[in-house]
């Protein structure tokens, strides 16, 4: 089932500390993003990919996409000053009626079995993301003091991919806009309209790359896949 995806590119990463974007940080001697868009290219269900980046980074972004045959990116786009923003943009530059996903550049690691089930759900039901159950005890503080234990059996941690149709995703950035809500993702735009969202489980390994400590687990990561291939 064909999809495009929409993948922010604009951020500089300041938890990173890298002096520059993060995406462009390498993993194996390959850039970041490269990793990223690599799933989607070698996706045959993947008919598009949007880059949202900053106008700074647009050199540097098509010398590497022409230098690793990436060759499914059919726009850039200059991001906002927030994701949404950014991916309100990429929402523009879409050439498809059908399912869009909205996919994290600093997500290396997502696999492309998963990214099939979520764009069936999303197809099916209008709105699919991924997540994973929290695993960690989790408790509500105030001014550094525990309130509540609250119960996590019901807690999931979101991640991207996240898949919407494209008429429903785009109603729900345009609601946002009117009623100036900023979300943390496109879930929270597409809960407000209201619209009910699935989950679809997915993995530990699909970190987000946001600190240097992250770009050790990312290593290790690489290396269990390597191991796996052999």
């Amino acid at each position: 089932m064909a999809y495009q995806v929409i993948i922010p590119a604009a951020g500089q990463g300041k938890r990173m500390g890298a002096g520059k974007n993060k995406l462009l940080l390498e993993l194996n001697e390959v850039p970041v993003f490269i990793h990223t868009l690599r799933v989607f290219e070698e996706d045959e269900s993947c008919d598009g990919i949007i880059l949202a980046i900053a106008p700074q980074d647009e050199d540097s972004f098509k010398e590497l996409l022409s230098a690793y045959g990436i060759r499914k990116v059919t726009a850039l786009v200059y991001g906002g000053k927030e994701r949404q923003h950014s991916v309100y943009n990429g929402l523009e530059a879409t050439t498809t009626e059908g399912v869009v996903l909205v996919h994290d550049g600093a997500r290396p690691f997502i696999d492309i079995s998963l990214i099939h089930q979520l764009v069936t759900e999303a197809s099916e039901h209008g709105a699919a993301i991924v997540a994973v159950p929290v695993k960690d005890t989790i408790k509500r503080v105030q001014q550094n003091e525990v309130v509540e234990t609250v119960d996590r059996s019901s807690l999931w941690a979101i991640q991207t991919p996240q898949a919407f149709r494209m008429s429903i995703l785009k109603k729900a950035h345009q609601y946002a806009l009117e009623t100036n809500f900023l979300g943390t993702d496109e879930a929270s735009l597409v809960e407000r309209l209201p619209f009910p969202v699935k989950i679809v489980e997915g993995s530990y390994d699909n970190i987000k790359l946001t600190t240097k400590e992250d770009l050790y687990f990312a290593e290790a990561i690489l290396k269990k896949q390597g191991e796996r291939e052999r």
